[in-house]
């Protein structure tokens, strides 16, 4: 298991979903990104910026009660990733020992800031799901870019320019004759078909 720590909630531009951010405390510093839900975003907000809201919300509820029984939370560990959803764990000390509950992460992580408790991720999550930021704050992914630059070298190397000028499945021109030059071939709305 390596440390993480938290390092924001970001909102998607398009979908406008939130992803909980979380980073390697050491090198190599891999990123996770967890899609988590608007109410777990705000919980986890609400308690980085330390605002305490005027009646406790479901996370809060769930501390003083772990709190009023004697128990802690110790640390979530982020333990798996199957078929695109990330699993947890939350790991809770209590007057007859340790227990480690199941739990999504968004919510182990909810409990996990108000209670001041490590977050921890697995090796082989992060090396399926880690990426790396680059200076400009763009998340890159050394080996998956060098498979998409593989692959575009592959392409090119099979690309025969012959069956290019004389394509008979590009889309028929639909524009008036003098809106395109004529040699300019007509515009399509996404990638070959072909593509992967």
């Amino acid at each position: 298991m390596k440390q993480l720590d938290l390092i924001g909630i970001h909102v998607t531009a398009g979908a406008r979903l939130p992803v909980l951010l979380l980073r390697e405390t050491e090198e190599p510093r891999r990123v996770l990104q967890l899609f988590i839900g608007p109410a777990e975003a705000n919980s986890i907000a609400l308690a980085v910026s330390g605002r305490v809201p005027p009646r406790p919300m479901t996370h809060d509820l769930m501390t003083d009660v772990l709190t009023r029984l004697g128990g802690h939370v110790d640390a979530v560990e982020v333990t798996g990733l199957t078929d695109g959803t990330f699993y947890a764990a939350l790991v809770v000390g209590a007057p007859d020992g340790s227990h480690r509950v199941d739990t999504r992460p968004s919510d182990a992580i909810a409990l996990a800031v108000r209670n001041g408790a490590p977050i921890y991720a697995a090796d082989s999550v992060l090396d399926e799901a880690g990426s790396f930021v680059a200076d400009d704050g763009t998340i890159t992914d050394p080996e998956r870019i060098e498979a998409e630059v593989a692959e575009f070298r592959s392409l090119l190397e099979r690309l025969d320019v012959d069956d290019l000028a004389g394509s008979d499945d590009l889309p028929p021109n639909d524009l008036p004759p003098n809106d395109l030059p004529p040699q300019d071939p007509p515009p399509r709305d996404g990638p070959p078909e072909d593509s992967a």
